[in-house]
């Protein structure tokens, strides 16, 4: 197949640790396919890149796994109009877009995440005559969707040619919203097992500049954004520490909550237990994952949270909240499921884990990027054989 993306989640220059779900997706997916992305960057982040003398190339097109990808620049009013998005978006990358079915001739435009890249996505498809599939990966359907985004965002799964879903829950939220049955496809994330493995943990300090005799690791890592719920596990680690609980905690990642969760640390006074590390590389998060004693995602939604998985493929133990697709994983590995927004349980589970760390158990073997790579591909060929012939219908036309 010659699959065309299009989503503004993706690495760039400005962000390289941006979205690696979909880095490791469409890495996969050219492994096998000819693919070409579209990733647009908010004129935002550009801005204060600029400032600070960072810059794309000229043509703004980069080299990624084997991958050419487009960067035009998405121009929205921030935080307001929500509503317009979806055409500015598609305004943004339309140029792009048409030089890419051009030149690129793809079979078929995929779009993770619903809107406004899965709105645009259809609207540009139906004039170049393309189907398209947009995967929906949870809070652009369980949050935002909930919001002003609503329509637009049901609007976008319903004329799309298939839907993929990356859980049960998430799934049954898009039917529920009127998007026909027989379009979506729950198609569950995967890891890098060359990559994602237990191993050593003394090692894996080692590797980390970690002292190996380091207070017991409590370990988060993702955006650093509200529905993380980073602050619920900041508050849990002052109930941990005040009952005089040995612990650090490391938390990876970066998002517009740093500053307000670096002042939570400094009011609690746990500037020495909970550290703020930054964005890591992604082939440095294994020995992450080995390190830690405790893996913890206190989110407030999900859909099934690819961090888990690595988590667990590296034998680590897991605490997370029971929220959208999580409990569809929870015989994957050692994980723990806590009421979202609740410290106090948060606290408890990971005392509980910290107090039983070394006991192995045994779990199924960690699912596969080629295992959903190969669902993935057949969802696409089924898309592809049912879809109308749309260029040909053009032509005619």
């Amino acid at each position: 197949m010659r699959i065309l993306g299009l989503t503004h989640l993706y690495p760039n220059t400005f962000n390289p640790y941006l979205a690696p779900f979909n880095r490791e997706l469409f890495r996969t997916l050219g492994s096998r396919n000819a693919v070409r992305v579209i990733a647009p960057i908010p004129w935002t982040v550009e801005l204060r890149a600029r400032q600070k003398g960072s810059a794309l190339s000229a043509d703004r097109r980069t080299e990624l796994d084997g991958l050419t990808i487009d960067h035009p620049r998405f121009y929205f009013p921030p935080k307001l109009l929500q509503w317009t998005y979806g055409p500015l978006f598609e305004k943004s990358v339309r140029r792009v877009f048409r030089r890419c079915v051009t030149d690129f001739r793809p079979d078929l435009v995929y779009s993770p995440w619903a809107y406004p890249d899965g709105w645009a996505a259809v609207r540009l498809a139906r004039r170049a005559g393309l189907p398209v599939v947009i995967q929906v990966l949870g809070s652009d359907v369980l949050v935002l969707a909930r919001h002003m985004r609503k329509r637009q965002t049901f609007d976008a799964l319903r004329d799309a040619d298939g839907v993929v879903a990356v859980s049960r829950d998430l799934a049954e939220q898009v039917i529920d919203g009127g998007v026909n049955p027989s379009k979506v496809r729950v198609i569950y994330g995967g890891v890098d097992p060359n990559a994602f493995s237990s191993g050593s943990k003394l090692d894996a300090r080692i590797r980390l500049g970690l002292a190996p005799d380091t207070a017991p690791v409590v370990l988060f890592i993702g955006r650093l954004e509200k529905v993380k719920g980073i602050d619920v596990l900041i508050d849990a680690c002052s109930i941990l520490a005040k009952s005089g609980v040995r612990f650090q905690a490391q938390i990876i990642g970066h998002g517009p909550l740093a500053g307000a969760l670096q002042s939570q640390i400094d009011w609690l006074g746990l500037g020495e237990q909970v550290k703020l590390l930054g964005p890591k590389p992604q082939a440095d998060l294994p020995d992450w994952y080995r390190a830690a004693d405790v893996f913890v995602l206190p989110s407030h939604s999900e859909g099934v949270p690819n961090v888990l998985l690595e988590a667990t493929a590296c034998g680590t133990p897991c605490v997370a909240t029971r929220v959208g697709g999580v409990p569809e994983i929870s015989d994957r590995g050692d994980i723990r499921m806590v009421p979202p927004a609740d410290p106090v349980a948060l606290a408890g589970a990971i005392r509980e884990v910290l107090a039983s760390r070394g006991q192995p158990r045994d779990f199924p073997a960690p699912r596969t990027w080629a295992e959903s790579i190969n669902e993935l591909e057949q969802f696409l060929t089924g898309v592809l054989a049912c879809a109308p012939d749309r260029r040909q219908a053009l032509v005619r036309a």
